[in-house]
């Protein structure tokens, strides 16, 4: 199974876009589920239903983070070079979906406001290309991890 098969299995079981798309990566970050489902937790709907950036996406980034980030804040060169991994992922994930932002994907989707999840239903699926977005995160991850050598 592909780890973006996977992300979209873990969307349909009901956790929110992050999750999916950090939760199909714990056997290459070493973070049990637990942990990778409370970390994407405040994530999933553009950052808890703000609709901002895409969970699937902000999922990916963590995943890239723990996989290529830094950890000296004096080291410039690292930095700028995870800077440029964050926007060639999104740049990817624009030329595949127009944005980034979850409001934007969703547009012409009935979506209620407030903090209150939507039960997970048939229609709801339906009605949401998300599974398709959490598919796409996690596959240009997958792509940049395979380009980098770590896959």
């Amino acid at each position: 199974m592909t780890y973006s098969q996977k992300a979209r299995d873990l969307f349909l079981e009901g956790y929110n876009c992050s999750q999916s798309v950090v939760c199909a990566f714990t056997d290459l970050t070493g973070m049990d589920r637990q942990m990778a489902v409370r970390l994407a937790s405040s994530f999933g709907a553009g950052m808890g239903r703000l609709r901002e950036v895409c969970g699937g996406v902000s999922g990916a980034l963590i995943v890239l983070g723990v996989m290529c980030g830094y950890d000296d804040p004096e080291n410039a060169e690292e930095k700028t070079e995870h800077y440029h991994l964050v926007q060639e992922f999104a740049r990817r994930f624009r030329e595949k979906n127009g944005t980034i932002i979850c409001r934007e994907l969703l547009q012409g989707v009935n979506v209620k406001p407030g903090d209150k999840p939507e039960p997970r239903t048939e229609e709801y699926y339906a009605s949401r290309p998300c599974a398709r977005f959490v598919e796409d995160a996690a596959q240009i991850t997958e792509d940049i991890l395979r380009e980098k050598g770590i896959l």
